[in-house]
């Protein structure tokens, strides 16, 4: 996958990544020259490769799989059955399985989730 300092630039990347990956290329500005994820990786780290991915025109069946298979790698963390539906249907939903209202509806019930479990940590400290 391939994005460009340009696109990056437009999404108001943080100073200190932005200077770290301009030095690595040793460019002073952006470009509009295909860069490759690998490169901001190489250079940056993950965190900032994976912020990266919303610089990528296309692709988008993809990146919600990866972003899925980032999520299942925590999953034995996740005590509420709502959580890993969410999953699920996230899964679908790139796959051409699940519609834009499955997806909310999905989305809401693990917010709701998160908020439950959040609430009764603030309880229990």
């Amino acid at each position: 996958m391939y994005t460009t300092l340009e696109k990056i630039r437009e999404h108001s990347p943080c100073a200190d990544g932005w200077t770290q990956l301009l030095a690595h290329l040793g460019k002073t500005k952006a470009d509009s020259t295909p860069l490759s994820l690998s490169v901001i990786l190489e250079s940056n780290g993950l965190d900032d490769t994976l912020w990266c991915f919303q610089a990528v025109d296309g692709f988008e069946r993809e990146k919600r799989l990866y972003v899925v298979w980032c999520a299942r790698q925590g999953q034995h963390l996740m005590i509420d059955p709502r959580s890993l539906t969410a999953l699920d249907v996230a899964e679908q939903f790139a796959n051409g399985l699940a519609s834009p209202e499955e997806l909310a509806a999905a989305a809401a019930a693990s917010d709701a989730a998160a908020a439950w479990d959040a609430a009764a940590w603030d309880a229990a400290a």
